[in-house]
């Protein structure tokens, strides 16, 4: 069972949550997060997600890859912490966790029971629009724990903020 969410309760904050990854769409959502957040007062979770190592490796290979993993993914949330700061003036909550992504997205979901919205961004692509949103719009929405708002790929940043 989903904890109750509690964000616009006394002593509690609204936050939106938006997942930080090397896709061309992260910087749409990231944009949309922060500008919505700014304007109704609600802070922004910036989470990345590192996949381990299928393989058990030998010789410390996999401790290698996973360091370099755990590299990239604070790098790629301290750039999207730096677009928050200029985009919005906000200081974005920032968590990276290792395992499968939505997993881990639905689990800190769980475990924050002050995140309201996730906001991701549909690839505009001719693969589809990601493999995040396809599996969150699809079986998963009805029974989603918090709305989602998806950023529509080919928007502007004019746009963006225009919506936000």
């Amino acid at each position: 069972m989903v904890k109750r969410r509690r964000s616009y309760e006394a002593g509690h904050r609204p936050k939106f949550l938006a997942v930080v990854d090397d896709s061309a769409e992260c910087a749409k959502a990231v944009r949309f997060a922060a500008r919505r957040c700014a304007r109704v007062g609600a802070s922004i979770v910036l989470l990345g997600v590192i996949t381990p190592p299928e393989h058990e490796t030998w010789l410390g290979v996999g401790e290698v890859m996973q360091a370099e993993a755990e590299a990239q993914a604070q790098a790629l949330i301290d750039a999207a912490a730096n677009a928050v700061r200029t985009l919005a003036g906000l200081e974005p909550e920032k968590v990276v966790r290792t395992g499968v992504k939505a997993d881990e997205l639905v689990k800190l979901i769980e475990a924050d029971e002050d995140i309201s919205l996730l906001v991701l961004a549909a690839s505009a692509g001719r693969d589809g629009p990601g493999p995040l949103v396809s599996a969150l719009a699809g079986k998963s929405a009805a029974t989603f724990p918090i709305p989602v708002a998806i950023v529509p790929g080919h928007l502007a940043d004019e746009e963006i903020d225009a919506l936000a």
